[in-house]
């Protein structure tokens, strides 16, 4: 019974990966104790098709213990010959009401946000994304420490072109 399980199990998985045929890379870091603000997330994109476009999203996973109704980020592509392009990033995570924007149930909640569109990897090599939490209270200049309800933060390159 545990192998027929398990085997249907994998199947599944392997049925849903297959179906997903925009994905390039999708990879996360977690934040189990929550995202200290000096914490990186680092995502190392290796052997990318450099004559392809493609759309660049940051995944989040939050609790509902997630205290606030936005998210800046701090993120930066570094090219493998050097070149770093960083922008400040605001995301809406909730409704002036409070309901959140992501998808899930129960107290687990994920969004998918736009980084960057129809980008070109014309450089041979490996790049690397970075992503580090910036927020703070309003009216505070020092950065919140360590932001709680975060878990997870991840990268997703999908190809531009694809149905």
């Amino acid at each position: 019974m545990r192998r027929s399980f398990f085997f249907l199990l994998l199947l599944g998985i392997g049925v849903f990966i297959s179906c997903d045929s925009k994905r390039v890379y999708d990879e996360y870091e977690s934040f189990p104790e929550g995202w200290a603000k000096d914490s990186l997330a680092t995502f190392q994109i290796k052997n990318i098709d450099t004559t392809g476009t493609y759309n660049i999203f940051i995944n989040t996973r939050h609790t509902t213990d997630y205290n606030y109704s936005n998210l800046f980020l701090i993120s930066k592509i570094i090219f493998p010959h050097g070149k770093v392009i960083s922008d400040t990033l605001e995301y809406e995570m909730a409704t002036p009401s409070g309901e959140w924007l992501g998808t899930g149930f129960g107290e687990l909640k994920e969004s998918k946000l736009w980084l960057k569109e129809d980008v070109r990897f014309a450089e041979d090599g490996t790049y690397q994304i970075t992503l580090q939490q910036a927020m703070r209270k309003n009216g505070e200049d020092k950065g919140i420490e360590v932001l709680e309800g975060i878990t997870e933060v991840g990268i997703r390159i999908e190809d531009a072109n694809s149905e």
